[in-house]
């Protein structure tokens, strides 16, 4: 079994809470609007990590990352980016299993078409009503499931 934590929003805070859940995880995923290279630093120190760019991922430290990574975990497929709504391929066509995604701070887990779509809602400052959020993959060869937890600040 393979735990992918998740993570999106973190908007330059890093939650104690947040690095709690992720703990154990075998690989991380930011989903954008990290805010600092020091997040992607401190995951670093859980698991490895693979970002992207989000909409306010801005300086010399940004501009390394990606807009979209394509990668596989174990026999699982994943897209991650930061806005759902500039995903510029068809996932079922590409083979892609599991859309990862952040952006609108909203979290959601949906099966479409036998494309899992995750959102980890946000880990950062709070907005508006929304919970603070992270989650994560469980892989087991090509099986996959999404969990999503509000975290507790």
């Amino acid at each position: 079994m393979i735990r992918v934590g998740l993570i999106s929003d973190t908007h330059g805070l890093l939650r104690p809470e947040a690095l709690a859940f992720l703990r154990g995880s075998d690989r991380i995923l930011h989903a954008g609007d990290i805010g600092d290279a020091s997040i992607l630093e401190e995951l670093g120190r859980i698991a490895p990590v693979t970002a992207v760019c989000g909409n306010n991922d801005r300086g010399a430290w940004a501009k390394g990352l990606a807009e979209t990574e394509r990668l596989r975990i174990g026999e699982v497929s994943i897209c991650l980016l930061h806005d759902l709504a500039l995903l510029d391929i068809d996932p079922v066509a590409a083979g892609v299993r599991v859309v990862v995604s952040g952006h609108s701070h909203k979290p959601l887990v949906q099966e479409r078409g036998g494309v899992l779509y995750v959102n980890p809602g946000s880990a950062g400052p709070r907005r508006f009503t929304l919970p603070v959020v992270a989650g994560e993959l469980l892989i087991d060869g090509g099986d996959v499931t999404a969990r999503l937890v509000e975290l507790q600040p």
